[in-house]
C-alpha cells in the first residue's frame, strides 16, 4: 500500500511533535514515509547514517504513530537512504 502525502505529512508533524522542530529537521529532512508491505512500513532518509540513527532511536515511536494514523498495525519500520531506491 502506498502511502498519501496526508499519510506521509501525518506522520511527520507527530514526529516532530515528540522530538522537537530542530532534532526532527535535522534527521526527518527531505524523508519519506512511503509504503506498507503487510506490517512493515518503509521510510526513505537523506542518507546511510541519518537512516542508521533513526532506526535506532525512533523505529519504535514511528510504529506506534503510524499504525495509529494508519489504522492498521505496523511492526516493523524500515529506515533506508534514498540512495538505495534511486
Amino acid at each position: 500500500m502506498q502511502l498519501s502525502e496526508i499519510h506521509d505529512y501525518a506522520i511527520q508533524a507527530r514526529m516532530a511533535q515528540i522530538i522537537g522542530a530542530r532534532r526532527f529537521d535535522r534527521l526527518f529532512a527531505g524523508a519519506r514515509f512511503d509504503e506498507v508491505d503487510g506490517d512493515i512500513l518503509f521510510v526513505y532518509v537523506k542518507d546511510e547514517d541519518t537512516a542508521a540513527q533513526i532506526q535506532d532511536e525512533f523505529a519504535l515511536h514511528i510504529s506506534i504513530i503510524s499504525s495509529k494514523i494508519l489504522e492498521r498495525e505496523i511492526n516493523i519500520v524500515m529506515v533506508l537512504p534514498k540512495q538505495l531506491v534511486d
